[in-house]
């Protein structure tokens, strides 16, 4: 069964040293809640499996990914957000959550103390391979070893083979299994990690 690609998007604030090929990557600022939501609604279909309605997938949107969702997500202290732009034009968002792990699935496999989740990873479809996910992971990794953890663990469906390598080759090896719940459906993700303040496995 072929897999729909999973796409990758970020945040804005203070550039973080990232801006070869035109591309610049920042913490997210409020002002950009619009266009991450833009981004958001653009792409978590293709981190879906193909038999997800499309009904699940404008539910989930609406609850998890809308602008207003995203205004709280920057008000938030345990979380930041990094927006990718491509000559001016959102291109890629990601979110790290700190905080207490909530997943009793995930707390089995990842230490609370000094963890942090990769929660979003988002690059527009038509701009994968060009290098943009690969910068946005750098300042994503760089900035989640900033908040002091030692370990980064993120959520990824396991029919998902395209991720899995990307996340693969940047270190991220499976530690356990949980669900993820899209409107009415529930999936079967793996539970992947990596230490910080290293390269790639």
């Amino acid at each position: 069964m072929a897999y729909r690609e999973v796409v990758t998007c970020v945040a804005a604030g203070p550039v973080l040293g990232f801006a070869d090929m035109g591309i610049e990557i920042r913490r997210a600022a409020v002002s950009d809640t619009a266009e991450l939501h833009d981004v958001a609604a653009r792409t978590f279909a293709l981190a879906c499996p193909p038999e997800t309605t499309q009904a699940d997938v404008d539910e989930f949107v609406a609850a998890h990914l809308s602008v207003a969702r995203f205004e709280e997500y920057l008000k938030d202290d345990l979380r930041v957000l990094l927006i990718a732009e491509s000559d001016g034009e959102p291109v890629g968002y990601a979110m790290l959550v700190s905080g207490p792990i909530a997943d009793e699935d995930v707390r089995r496999v990842v230490e609370q103390d000094g963890s942090v989740e990769l929660s979003k990873f988002y690059v527009l479809q038509d701009r994968h391979g060009s290098g943009i996910a690969r910068e946005l992971m750098a300042a994503t990794l760089e900035a989640a070893a900033a908040t002091g953890a030692t370990l980064c663990w993120l959520g990824v469906n396991q029919l998902n083979a395209r991720a899995a390598r990307f996340y693969e080759k940047n270190g991220f090896t499976v530690r356990g299994t949980k669900h993820f719940r899209v409107g009415a459906q529930w999936h079967d993700d793996h539970v992947r990690a990596r230490p910080l303040g290293h390269g790639p496995h």
